[in-house]
């Protein structure tokens, strides 16, 4: 007994407010508590993260990866803050209390909105063709994301801790307008950059052409587009002279339009000028991937007889169309040595043929 009450003794002794046994109740609600959380992340959160693995959808994977990043750390430090408030706080310690719990509280708040919205662009984006490369410009367009939301989570913040705001937001949008104004070209290429980013006019891995400038897109930034020429030297453009130019997305060409003549010589028969076009039309339409549109005897130029042929390749790659091309270029060399027409070019000289 004389042990008893010598412990009560000793635990009914205040501190700062409180007593030992409160210090002691706290401490142990405070580890319980977090002992609670360890055993469900081990146990529990772990097994549901394999079962959710084997689904098909992400939205599972999001949600248990957010519970344990946000929602756990927020958890063990209420469970913290809960065993404090027990406790008898002086106003400035509970003012300290207070705002530690609002910072924490704001700072996970944000990590997670922020993390959201990653995930769901990046999901959206990787389902997309070529989506690992579009998957890149993402930070990009995060780290403008970034900013804004964390400085409209610090006004917020600042807000709920009884500061008054309004001189704050004064000040942002003054110093906004005049960051703008100074860096006009800046603010113009970033706002580009959202062009870009949200109306695709051309994606990393696309062959374009503007102005005089021809290669493919390697890197979309917040100011700049970067091309590898096909000369292999790399092309830096400003987003907002891509915005404003006339841009060719070769990527984007389902078909490819060819037009190319034919000379012969004056000296070839009417009844072999009359046959060609029908000819030329057989051995289009005999090449794979090309869309036969016309083939006609043009016009006469000053040394030869000029037909017009017209065709569509149906696939947009560039060697293919040069493949098709050839094809087509033997066949007439072909045609026309079987049937003996004579091939006229512009630096053949009068009367060349006239004793053929």
């Amino acid at each position: 007994m004389e042990n008893m009450t010598l412990i009560e003794g000793e635990l009914s002794k205040e501190y700062w407010n409180n007593t030992i046994e409160a210090y002691l109740i706290a401490g142990v609600a405070i580890i319980l508590g977090l002992l609670l959380i360890r055993i469900f992340k081990r146990l529990i959160l772990k097994r549901v993260e394999k079962w959710v693995a084997k689904s098909e959808t992400q939205v599972d994977d999001m949600i248990v990866s957010g519970v344990e990043r946000f929602g756990l750390p927020l958890i063990s430090f209420m469970v913290v803050y809960w065993g404090i408030s027990t406790l008898t706080l002086s106003p400035q310690v509970q003012k300290v209390v207070n705002v530690a719990t609002s910072v924490v509280t704001a700072y996970f708040v944000i990590r997670f909105i922020l993390t959201t919205i990653k995930i769901i662009l990046s999901s959206y984006i990787s389902k997309q063709e070529n989506g690992a490369e579009k998957v890149k410009q993402v930070g990009g367009l995060m780290i403008i994301v970034n900013i804004v939301i964390w400085v409209l989570g610090g006004i917020f913040l600042f807000d709920n801790l009884g500061y008054n705001v309004s001189t704050l937001l004064t000040g942002v949008g003054i110093g906004g307008i005049a960051i703008a104004l100074a860096a006009q070209n800046i603010v113009g290429d970033l706002f580009n950059y959202f062009v870009i980013f949200f109306d695709k006019p051309f994606e990393v891995g696309d062959s374009i052409l503007v102005d005089d400038k021809n290669g493919t897109i390697e890197y979309i930034g917040l100011k700049t587009t970067r091309l590898r020429s096909v000369s292999g030297e790399q092309i830096v453009i400003s987003n907002s002279d891509l915005t404003k130019s006339r841009v060719h997305n070769y990527k984007r060409q389902e078909t490819r339009r060819i037009k190319f003549n034919v000379s012969i010589s004056f000296h070839t028969p009417l009844e072999q000028v009359r046959a060609i076009p029908e000819k030329l039309k057989s051995i289009i339409e005999g090449v794979p991937d090309t869309r036969f549109d016309r083939a006609h005897f043009a016009n006469f130029s000053d040394y030869a007889l000029v037909f017009e042929v017209i065709y569509f390749v149906t696939v947009p790659d560039y060697a293919k169309y040069m493949d098709v091309q050839q094809e087509i270029n033997l066949k007439v060399m072909e045609l026309f040595k079987q049937e003996k027409i004579k091939f006229l070019i512009r630096e053949d000289k009068p009367g060349e043929w006239d004793n053929t």
